[in-house]
């Protein structure tokens, strides 16, 4: 994670596409613009998955196996999810590398948090046979 973010720090330079440092008020507006762009990321990882449901319920119609529908939805969605992926990603380590945040770092100590918590979700599906 730690060189993903190096390589989007130069890459952000060289493109220009750095989230604007000049003032409280030109960072905000780059902020929120580039939390726009994020959000519209976000969303075409949704559409990828309508396509995908869409395609393995018109398989189904068609008389195809659900699990052999499901399998060929996913792998024809491989490739397109995997871009929307990437986008989502550099956007949020744009935003990482603005504030100065170790993903890497923050990633497994908010893991290790969850894992540990008091309350969390209780689940069905690890019920021993």
């Amino acid at each position: 994670m730690k060189e993903m973010q190096t390589f989007l720090k130069k890459y952000h330079e060289e493109m220009n596409w750095e989230i604007n440092n000049e003032s409280y008020e030109k960072s905000r507006a780059s902020l929120l613009n580039n939390y726009m762009l994020l959000t519209t990321e976000v969303a075409e990882v949704a559409e990828e998955l309508r396509k995908a449901f869409n395609f393995t319920n018109s398989q189904i119609l068609k008389g195809m196996n659900e699990s052999e529908a499901f399998d060929l939805a996913k792998e024809n969605a491989k490739e397109d999810l995997g871009k929307e992926f990437a986008d989502c990603l550099a956007y949020i380590i744009k935003f990482a590398n603005y504030f100065e945040i170790d993903l890497e770092e923050s990633f497994y100590k908010k893991m290790d948090e969850v894992k540990n918590r008091k309350n969390r979700d209780v689940s069905l599906s690890n019920k021993k046979a």
